[in-house]
């Protein structure tokens, strides 16, 4: 048999320990506590087809005398007529017990619900003796709390809530010790609050480990709201028979009042010394978040229904106002987070200032999410605030590579040893990813604490000898036990990263817009440097295109042509590596730098090694290629001299088009310092193709492919005028994320 979540319980009669207690089909135990009876009957015809042994204690009847006779037979006309009467009247049973009857003289309330058998239900009807004094009943049980509901109304915070819960509880339960105990998100449990018995141990603040209330226990305090133990020391008693003729399963007695409970759990609270218990779920959006939990120490303690459902009224009670209390906290949480929001986002649109640096003001980003510090990398930035490692590369690195958005860690020594070497004062970070490897990442440091457990939960377990057999059963020890947590960080909370998120979206604007504004001032910086005209030299021909990269991405490509002073023309193809303003701005330093020393009078050779000092020394993060060349425009002879740029293609009078064989230096800012140098000699209708990378390489064509593509423009051209921006329509790559450069420098053929 499984469970809705697939869970294989174990099988009938198999023995229970500490090892599988989690697949204990608790819910089918096959007994009832023996403080009431149990009948399951058919409908519409109300013929008991299951009863519980104990039947002849309560009702005077034997079992054999029950089993399949009518209801009327066993509870006589009068109580058995009550009960078809409130079954016909009340579609929700359960919202509308007890029933009251009287059987043999003696009062009783009746609980009713139905459980399904095959295609049709059953009415599980359960009796208990309603002794003792009774001023309860479901019509006033609003009447019996209505002052602890007020005082509840009436709190200031959470722990107010729980005082006041358990001090009513108790008294309107009359158990010795009333703890309320509230759940972390992995079910440890922590009593919060506590109304106890003078003379009884405090256990405020003790915690106890999630596996004290295994899952499919949980499962059932979700949907059986109110449990009672009123003798811990009970024989269970069976229910007959064990099986339903329908189904062939033992009965679901999830719903029941008097289910028998694990011998586990008996055992346990033997151990606590504990004679009579009682639990109330406390719910939020119909998720066990706590318990309302009543211990009696003096003997078996048997509190009415009609007390009960009291209890539970303000077990209900409370978990609406702590519903409404997270609500409202939670409302002014997001309240300050939108106002901490607006904040950033405006100043993040302040172009005058890098985004880290908005991000990271007087109001940062840590108001926005409590840490220690923040580091905050964007636009090639990176700053911070708070306490921070002094080199934050690792940690934006990993960041970089992770695949979710956003990343929460609050056990980095466990969860990632390999990042927190770098980091060792960081025991939590949530990061969030953003677009090409920025990233906004809090910290937090180690929240050293200790955690007082009601017995120690690393070893909640003795051995116990039954026969030749060993098992394993709750642990004997419930004293305080101090726990020290260490390697780990203040948890995140939803709040937190729902905040981080939402930060996150709105930081995509702002980065889009900021891209915008840097791509046209990028493109004005690069339009602007590009020649407006390049020189028409009487017997050769000039012509240059640049194009930004696809998506308007401005990069660091340029071109250059000029006559110099001595009569020779200079024409220049570079590509400063990256896009965007930096890159442009790096080029217009180059394209500069390189005018000034050619009008200087300096070879190729020499231009290229002064560039090369001058990225070195001033621009130590930038790196560029450049081919340059001097052209004596009457005998046709070039210097030509290459720093990491693609080769020249050489043109031929015959329409043949070949890359030159020619020495390349390593890029601007890695140079050897004596660039080599190459000469040729153009005859007429020959010519030089200069160009940047993004003509012939890209993800989705080879380098070697692209440079096949780019000499079939020119092949067999045969002195023909060839039309430049064709070239460029048929050698660039759409998909290409690289900005595009060609210089066409020609001879005529008649000269």
């Amino acid at each position: 048999m499984a469970d809705t979540e697939g869970t294989t319980f174990l099988a009938p009669g198999e023995p229970v320990d500490l090892d599988n207690c989690a697949r204990e089909p608790i819910h089918v135990p096959g007994s009832i506590q023996p403080r009431g009876v149990f009948l399951a009957v058919t409908e519409p015809d109300l013929v008991v087809r299951h009863a519980s042994e104990n039947v002849p204690e309560i009702l005077g009847h034997a079992v054999a005398d029950v089993l399949g006779h009518p209801l009327e037979r066993v509870l006589g006309a009068d109580a058995a007529g009550a009960i078809e009467h409130h079954v016909r009247t009340w579609g929700n049973l359960r919202a509308r017990n007890p029933v009251l009857v009287t059987v043999g003289g003696v009062e009783l309330d009746v609980v009713l619900h139905r459980i399904l058998s095959g295609e049709s239900t059953l009415l599980i009807v359960e009796l208990e003796p309603a002794s003792g004094p009774r001023p309860f009943s479901f019509p006033n049980t609003y009447q019996a709390v209505r002052g602890a509901v007020e005082q509840l109304n009436h709190a200031h915070d959470l722990a107010q809530l729980y005082e006041i819960t358990a001090r009513e509880v108790r008294a309107l339960t009359g158990f010795d010790r009333v703890m309320i105990y509230r759940f972390d998100d992995e079910y440890n449990g922590e009593v919060v609050a506590e109304a106890r018995r003078p003379d009884l141990n405090p256990f405020l603040g003790l915690h106890y480990p999630a596996s004290d209330i295994p899952p499919q226990a949980r499962a059932l305090y979700e949907q059986s709201w109110v449990r009672l133990i009123s003798d811990v020391g009970y024989t269970p008693a069976r229910i007959v028979p064990g099986l339903d003729e329908e189904t062939g399963l033992p009965l679901d007695l999830t719903h029941s009042i008097l289910r028998s409970v694990s011998p586990i759990h008996i055992e346990y609270l033997g151990n606590m010394g504990v004679a009579a218990s009682m639990s109330i779920s406390l719910l939020r959006d119909g998720r066990l978040w706590g318990l309302i939990a009543c211990h009696h120490y003096s003997g078996p303690h048997d509190p009415p229904y009609g007390v009960r459902a009291a209890a539970e009224f303000l077990g209900s009670s409370l978990s609406l106002r702590l519903v409404a209390r997270v609500e409202e906290d939670e409302l002014e949480a997001r309240v300050r987070a939108a106002q901490t929001l607006t904040v950033l986002l405006s100043a993040g649109r302040d172009h005058d200032r890098a985004l880290a640096s908005t991000l990271v003001g007087r109001t940062s980003v840590l108001d926005l999410v409590p840490a220690q510090g923040a580091v905050v990398c964007a636009d090639g930035v990176v700053d911070h605030v708070g306490r921070v490692p002094a080199d934050p590369t690792a940690l934006l690195a990993w960041v970089a590579e992770q695949d979710a958005e956003v990343v929460v860690r609050d056990a980095l020594p466990e969860q990632e040893p390999a990042l927190a070497a770098h980091v060792p004062e960081v025991a939590g970070l949530l990061a969030l990813r953003l677009p090409d490897g920025q990233s906004v990442v809090w910290l937090r440091h180690e929240a050293v604490h200790n955690v007082d457990w009601g017995g120690d939960p690393h070893n909640k377990a003795i051995a116990t000898r039954e026969g030749d057999d060993v098992r394993l059963s709750p642990r004997k020890s419930f004293a305080a036990w101090r726990e020290t947590v260490r390697g780990r960080s203040e948890p995140w909370t939803e709040r937190e990263v729902r905040s981080a998120e939402e930060l996150r979206a709105r930081l995509l604007e702002v980065l889009l817009e900021r891209s915008r504004l840097q791509v046209r001032a990028a493109e004005t910086v690069q339009r602007s440097l590009l020649p407006a005209t390049v020189p028409d030299p009487e017997g050769w021909s000039v012509h240059a295109r640049y194009e930004p990269a696809a998506g308007g991405r401005v990069g660091g490509d340029w071109y250059d042509a000029l006559e110099l002073p001595d009569g020779r023309l200079a024409v220049v193809v570079g590509d400063v590596a990256g896009h965007g303003l930096s890159a442009a701005a790096a080029m217009g330093q180059l394209r500069n730098a390189l005018r000034a020393y050619l009008l200087r009078g300096d070879s190729p050779a020499q231009t290229l090694a002064s560039l090369d000092h001058v990225v070195r020394w001033t621009m130590p993060f930038e790196m560029a290629t450049v081919v340059v060349a001097l052209v004596d425009l009457a005998a046709g002879e070039v210097e030509l001299s290459v720093a990491g740029h693609p080769r020249p293609l050489l043109l031929s009078p015959g329409g043949s088009a070949e890359l030159l064989e020619l020495p390349v230096d390593r890029p601007l800012g890695a140079g050897t310092g004596e660039p080599p140098t190459t000469t040729l000699t153009l005859p007429p209708g020959g010519g030089l193709v200069l160009y940047s990378d993004g003509l012939v390489d890209s993800r989705q064509t080879s380098l070697r492919a692209g440079l096949r593509r780019l000499r079939a423009q020119f092949d067999g051209s045969d002195g023909r005028p060839v039309d430049i921006d064709e070239v460029l329509r048929e050698c660039r790559d759409p998909a290409s994320v690289d900005d595009v450069t060609l210089l066409l420098l020609c001879r005529d053929a008649d000269q």
